[in-house]
């Protein structure tokens, strides 16, 4: 075989494995991205539902509070 040809060949071996290497760390990262971005959605609902709760909740029974009760503000 022509040794121009092997060297050639080699090369781009060697470029086929380095760019199998890199999309295999893009696609391990493009899965981690995934996997962050669904644990992300799933907090903000929580979140949100949370809140809707509270707004619920302060909307049905405000917070009414007796001012006798009240400690006295600290500058007395």
């Amino acid at each position: 075989m022509d040794p121009a040809l092997e060297q050639r060949l080699v090369d781009l071996e060697t470029r086929l494995a380095f760019q199998e290497h890199a999309l295999a760390e893009l696609s391990d990262a493009l899965a981690a991205a995934r996997t962050e971005e669904t644990r992300t959605a799933l907090l903000l609902n929580r979140t949100l539902d949370e809140l809707r709760q509270l707004r619920l909740a302060m909307s049905t029974a405000p917070v009414t509070g007796d001012p006798g009760n009240e400690p006295p503000p600290p500058h007395y």
